[in-house]
């Protein structure tokens, strides 16, 4: 079990990063999300708080390009359940959870990223409060590396204090870049989720990193604590 400082040492590029676990404690859920961008269009981002969720906002309207695939909200909220994930499968997940059907039935409906050649992943999680906390987490991505079919994996995970699991889109930097492989990382949750989003923030790459947003659900209570960090701030 790494720290996050481990998991991303010497990693210029891991894309977009979701983690989720429980505190050493054991008394919170916790998840972090982060956003990192290597083109001018996917750099021009802030993260901003709206309502219970998160979305994403272009920083210069002025230099918008394409918004189709960094537009977004990376958090919403259905009853107990928080969702997080990279793009707008945060809105297909809430409409099937309304439905009262689950992240796996939602995900079967959509795919990888339609941006060749990286056809990045599609990643999300579920953080489930209601009574005893469970999260789940999902990729989807492409069979070959080349758009060609979609492979779907979720993983369900029982919650132990202390311990998270990391899940990103990339390997590393790369033309085309390389997508991620295997199952989430497990890594260490503290209980101080400022000190969590520090040791996030101060190691992601200086220059790609773009927004952080991590959040605590305290499991007795429900109150929750944030922390946002963008990197430009108007």
């Amino acid at each position: 079990m790494k720290s996050m400082k481990e998991a991303l040492s010497g990693n210029p590029y891991a894309g977009r990063g979701i983690v989720i676990g429980k505190s050493e404690d054991g008394e919170k859920a916790v998840f972090a999300y982060f956003i990192m961008g290597r083109s001018e269009n996917s750099r021009n981002r802030v993260f901003v708080r709206d309502g219970d969720g998160l979305r994403t906002q272009p920083f210069d309207e002025s230099k918008v390009k394409d918004p189709s695939l960094i537009i977004y909200s990376p958090v919403r909220v259905v009853g107990k359940k928080t969702v997080v994930t990279n793009g707008d499968q945060t809105d297909t997940i809430v409409e099937f959870l309304e439905k009262g059907k689950c992240m796996r039935r939602a995900l079967s409906t959509r795919e990888f990223e339609p941006d060749a050649p990286n056809y990045t992943p599609r990643i999300s999680g579920v953080l489930d409060t209601e009574g005893e906390f469970r999260y789940s987490m999902s990729i989807l991505k492409s069979a070959d590396g080349k758009g060609n079919g979609c492979n779907r994996f979720t993983f369900d995970y029982a919650p132990v204090n202390g311990l998270g699991h990391f899940l990103h889109t990339y390997v590393t930097d790369g033309d085309p870049l390389p997508s991620f492989a295997g199952e989430p990382e497990p890594v260490k949750i503290p209980n101080d989720i400022k000190a969590f989003a520090d040791e996030i923030w101060n190691s992601l790459d200086e220059d790609n990193k773009i927004s952080l947003y991590v959040r605590s659900i305290n499991l007795k209570s429900g109150k929750t604590e944030s922390v946002l960090v963008n990197k430009f701030e108007k």
